[in-house]
C-alpha cells in the first residue's frame, strides 16, 4: 500500500487467529484515532471467507456502509456506491463517513513501480498491538471437525422426458 501512495502504514500484531468481530473491533479503534473519512475493505477475507468485517465494522462504528462496490464516486460529504445485484446494477448514495467493500470489477490492479517500492522503505508504519486497543481477540468460535462432503452417486442417463418422469415421481421428487 505505501508503494502505491499511502503515506505511512499501521501495522497491529498478534499471535492469535483473528476472528471477523475482533478485526473489526481493532479497525473501529483505529479509527477513531485516525478520523478518516473513508474505509475501503476488501469483500471477503482470504482466511475464512465470511464477508462479515465491514458489515460489522459499519455497525460499530454507527457509519452508513456500501457492500460489493463494482463504483465508487465521491462528491463533496457523499459517496455514491454501485453495486451489482440480481436485477442489475443499484447505486446507493451514502453520508460520509462511510464504510465501503470491494467487488473484484472495482477497477483495474494497479501494480508498484520499483521505485515506489523502493521509496516505501522509507515511509513509516507505526507497530502496534492488540493491547494498545484494549480489544479481546479471544476466538469465540470453536471448530469441532472438518470433514469432505459424500462422495457424489453416478447419475443415470434416461431416454425420454417420460422416463425422467417416472424416475423423478420414483424419487419423491416430481
Amino acid at each position: 500500500a505505501r508503494a502505491m501512495g499511502a503515506d505511512r502504514g499501521i501495522l497491529i500484531q498478534t499471535d492469535e487467529d483473528v476472528e471477523p468481530l475482533a478485526v473489526a473491533k481493532l479497525l473501529a479503534k483505529v479509527a477513531e484515532e485516525e478520523q478518516p473519512g473513508l474505509i475501503i475493505l476488501g469483500k471477503q477475507a482470504i482466511d475464512d471467507d465470511s464477508n462479515q468485517t465491514g458489515q460489522m465494522l459499519g455497525q460499530l462504528l454507527g457509519w452508513a456502509q456500501g457492500t460489493f462496490a463494482s463504483k465508487v464516486e465521491i462528491a463533496g460529504e457523499r459517496v455514491k456506491v454501485t453495486r451489482e445485484i440480481d436485477g442489475g446494477l443499484e447505486t446507493v448514495d451514502l453520508k460520509l463517513p462511510a464504510i465501503v467493500t470491494t467487488d473484484l470489477r472495482l477497477n483495474e490492479p494497479r501494480y508498484a513501480t520499483l521505485p515506489n517500492i523502493m521509496k516505501a522503505k522509507t515511509k513509516p508504519v507505526a507497530k502496534k498491538t492488540v493491547a494498545d486497543y484494549g480489544v479481546d481477540v479471544t476466538p469465540r468460535l470453536k471448530t469441532l471437525k472438518v470433514v469432505e462432503p459424500a462422495k457424489r452417486q453416478a447419475g443415470i442417463k434416461v431416454g425420454s422426458v417420460d422416463e425422467l418422469v417416472e424416475k423423478l415421481k420414483g424419487m419423491g421428487v416430481a
